[in-house]
């Protein structure tokens, strides 16, 4: 007979929560990953906490078009599980889904890497058009910035570029978008602005050589500095936000 698996031990019962807190989920739960989130999943589970928003989500998928971006990227995650790297997982998405013309949105200093990325995806037979955040060179003070704010006050700093990167872009004509390294925020405004679709090779971060997860990795360690001044004493086994008011209980 097999194991259904263990169910949550402290549910904190439906109706509790408004908002889902999937980070909080034991890792023994996780029901989701067996189907069974509408028996064993917690009370924060978002089939707890709003299944319409999900079954909304859901017919989304009816659209040809996300149906099958839905259908090639579990495809490429199946065929390539443990084997292929991102970038190779990039090609053969693009592939799947009959690009011709890949973009490359990538920070200044990730220009070495852009160049070789740019080769990669030509040897695969697509075309190629690339954008670095500086391009155009205009002043950070065209966008209120003082000169006490730049990192080096007193010269010039060309502004990061992200909005004019995507129309460049769309104006190429590219389906597929690669960001390597914007920074935070930059990144943000680029997904915004393109019309193609957008995935990410490498995410930039100047202190942990572009590992971002080191910093949760060594949260408990090396790296508490990361933490807030109302860090708990003790890590909760809850989520802290997303409770009901108690007159919402009953609505």
């Amino acid at each position: 007979m097999t194991s259904r698996g263990p169910k949550a031990k402290k549910n904190p019962g439906p109706g509790k929560y408004q908002d889902p807190g999937c980070a909080y989920c034991p890792p023994r739960v996780r029901a989701c990953r067996r189907g069974e989130s509408d028996s064993a999943g917690p009370g924060y589970c978002p089939s707890r906490v709003d299944k319409e928003g999900i079954e909304e989500a859901s017919g989304r998928y009816a659209d040809p078009v996300v149906r099958r971006i839905a259908q090639e990227s579990a495809r490429v995650e199946s065929e390539g599980y443990c084997r292929w790297s991102r970038v190779e997982e990039i090609c053969q998405f693009a592939k799947r889904m009959g690009f011709t013309k890949v973009g490359i949105a990538s920070c200044i200093s990730f220009l070495d890497e852009a160049y070789v990325l740019s080769g990669i995806l030509e040897s695969h037979g697509f075309e190629v058009a690339s954008t670095a955040c500086k391009h155009g060179g205009i002043p950070k003070e065209d966008i209120g910035l003082n000169d006490a704010e730049k990192i080096r006050p007193g010269t010039h700093e060309s502004m990061c570029n992200p909005v004019s990167q995507a129309e460049l872009l769309n104006r190429a004509g590219c389906e597929l978008n690669v960001v390597l390294g914007l920074c935070v925020g930059h990144d943000s405004l680029f997904a915004k602005w393109s019309d193609g679709l957008v995935t990410t090779l490498v995410t930039k971060d100047r202190v942990l050589a572009h590992n971002p997860i080191g910093a949760l990795h060594l949260a408990e360690s090396y790296y508490q500095k990361v933490w807030g001044p109302q860090r708990p004493e003790k890590p909760p086994k809850l989520p802290k936000g997303g409770r009901r008011k108690p007159a919402e209980k009953n609505n």
